[in-house]
């Protein structure tokens, strides 16, 4: 695939008015969120779960460009023997894969951690994109203590998504580029300034590593963290955290990347929305600045559902409208009256 199709793909990704579904919950991690509402986490449960936001159409035709996929669920067909790839294909949706195997202790370090994964990347890349997969994503994680991060976290981390980068373009898939300085953290009582200059080196050297690897900026998109105080430290209004957020991305990304596309970082639903609407009204931006949530966009619709089919039409509603608020805030012409309108 050439340079031009991977940077229309990732343009498509950060389309006007839509942002991106992260569906790529691990076994462990939707074990989780299942048992908060008492549903075991089977595979036909897990199928069944996405299977009902994939065929929430208007939320996925209207306000939905792209969707992260688990492995498991790239692989699965709907009830009817529907691949599930192909229900987004129907609704113009692009689909893509989480491709990392999860953080891991970094030796020689003070708890911190590096994503791991890179063996066999090539070949799982092209197996991937044989079944449909257009884009993926790599999360690189970097917590804030009164010992780090150091700067071996730092490089190891921003090294592994440059490596992973490049071996996606090489295949014909378009990286989300995945670096997260954590707000919850522990102690996670750090400043917004501190989040700040840590959120800004993290950027320099992931995309010095970036260059380096001879990465084609056009072709990706970037998902970092807001600019946010730690979990536990007294919390910044929303016009601080859009004012904090645009100052260090101004100076720290690169304007050949077409679009951002925020994690929601431990934020409320409505949290995720306001700074993201507030950032884009005070737009025009370089890049487009949209959203990439899974818990942000999916929190209500799975505590509607429930594990229940009847269920199903108040879950795909609250879906739908927790996308269309974002859609509205990727537009920066979101307000807090629209919740209930």
């Amino acid at each position: 695939m050439s340079v031009s199709d991977l940077s229309e793909i990732a343009r498509k990704m950060v389309a006007p008015g839509k942002g991106i579904l992260a569906a790529d919950e691990s076994t462990g991690t939707i074990e989780k969120r299942f048992k908060s509402i008492n549903v075991p986490s089977t595979e036909e449960n897990r199928r069944d779960y996405r299977e009902m936001l994939f065929r929430t159409d208007q939320a996925m035709r209207d306000y939905i460009s792209g969707v992260i996929l688990f492995e498991e669920t790239l692989n699965q067909k709907a009830a009817d023997g529907t691949p599930l790839v192909e229900l987004l294909k129907a609704d113009d949706v692009v689909p893509g894969i989480k491709v990392d195997k999860g953080a891991k202790p970094l030796a020689g370090s003070d708890g911190e951690q590096v994503t791991e994964g890179l063996d066999g990347l090539r070949e799982r890349l092209a197996d991937y994109a044989s079944k449909g997969a257009q884009f993926a994503k790599w999360r690189g994680v970097i917590a804030i203590t009164p010992s780090a991060p150091s700067r071996n976290a730092i490089f190891a981390n921003a090294h592994a998504l440059a490596r992973y980068a490049r071996l996606c373009q090489e295949a014909g898939i378009v990286p989300i580029v995945e670096p997260e300085v954590l707000a919850d953290g522990k102690p996670g009582d750090h400043s917004i300034e501190i989040t700040a200059k840590v959120t800004a080196n993290t950027l320099d050297a992931v995309f010095d590593q970036l260059a380096i690897a001879g990465v084609d900026l056009t072709g990706i998109v970037l998902k970092p963290n807001m600019v946010l105080p730690g979990i536990n430290a007294p919390q910044a209004s929303v016009e601080e955290v859009a004012e904090r957020t645009l100052e260090v991305l101004r100076a720290h990304v690169p304007t050949d990347v077409p679009g951002i596309a925020f994690l929601s970082g431990g934020q409320t639903d409505r949290q995720a929305t306001a700074h993201l609407s507030a950032m884009n009204a005070r737009g025009p931006h370089p890049w487009a600045l949209t959203f990439s949530y899974g818990r942000a966009l999916q929190a209500a619709a799975l505590a509607a559902w429930a594990g229940r089919r009847e269920n199903a039409p108040a879950a795909q509603s609250a879906f739908a409208h927790r996308a269309a608020m974002n859609a509205l805030a990727a537009r920066g012409e979101w307000r807090e009256d629209l919740e209930s309108a």
